[in-house]
């Protein structure tokens, strides 16, 4: 039976799909003692060769769940020094599903399993992410609006989706996310004239963070593993169309002011 290489790699629980494209094109990835091209396929009993060291898939299916501390980078990567791999020192071949920004905490669920990771991050698949956000300023109602309804990042080229808000604080929101923008959160706020002071991502969907301590890791449950198959069961592993990029805003850059039920802000602050 023969494979595709960068799924061969992602089923081993070396990297992501789109990781492994990467490095394949990079040249770090070998079959029977050949530089591997994009879409070369494996057979059984072929030796592949991932940066000079040879690859097998790990049988056992591996899925735990981290409360990242700020600081620590979600990123396979050794060269980041402060990459979560080497933060958690778990003694299996695991990596990431998707990020969470080096500065933000909470939880962040790591396998040796690729189909998962393309299931839960396809943005198209729709799955939920839900954070908690402490502000520098109080949340008003027109914030909370604002961010609900689709907020233009022109800095990224496109308009979030709607998506669920409510106020949890004086300075604080929860929000539930079905896609995952470089910095999403911090850039919403930011064009509201807000700045985040703490984000901590609570649940993916159907796995939550609960009281898990901060730098502390367990294993998914069975109940939640077997819950996690059934969302995904119909999900894709395609890659979905980008956004239509937005209009361009008719708010005003600068000084406060009302418009219907959103409160118009300095959008230029610094980053």
């Amino acid at each position: 039976m023969e494979v595709r290489i960068n799924k061969f790699l992602s089923e081993a629980g070396v990297c992501s799909r789109r990781e492994a494209d990467r490095q394949i094109e990079a040249g770090n990835v070998t079959i029977g003692g050949k530089t591997a091209r994009m879409g070369d396929q494996v057979s059984d009993g072929q030796e592949v060769c991932f940066c000079g060291r040879p690859v097998q898939k790990e049988k056992e299916m591996i899925l735990i769940a981290l409360n990242k501390p700020a600081g620590v980078v979600c990123t396979a990567e050794k060269r980041e020094k402060n990459n979560v791999i080497d933060f958690l020192h778990y003694p299996k071949r695991i990596y990431p599903v998707g990020r969470l920004d080096k500065e933000s905490e909470g939880l962040l669920l790591l396998t040796n399993n690729g189909e998962i990771v393309n299931k839960i991050m396809r943005s198209g698949n729709m799955h939920e992410k839900e954070y908690l956000v402490t502000v520098n300023r109080p949340v008003t109602d027109a914030f909370l609006h604002g961010m609900a309804n689709g907020v233009p990042l022109v800095e990224l080229g496109t308009t979030t989706r709607k998506c669920r808000v409510e106020r949890t604080g004086k300075k604080q929101f929860r929000i539930i996310l079905t896609q995952g923008l470089n910095r999403q959160i911090r850039r919403m706020c930011e064009y509201f004239g807000y700045r985040v002071q703490k984000l901590v991502r609570v649940r993916i969907m159907n796995i939550e963070l609960g009281d898990l301590e901060s730098g502390k890791y367990r294993d998914v449950t069975p109940e939640e593993f077997k819950k996690l198959k059934q969302l995904i069961a119909h999900s894709s592993n395609q890659p979905v169309r980008p956004m239509e990029k937005p209009q361009k805003s008719k708010r005003k850059p600068r000084n406060s002011a009302i418009h219907g039920t959103y409160t118009v802000v300095n959008h230029h602050i610094d980053r």
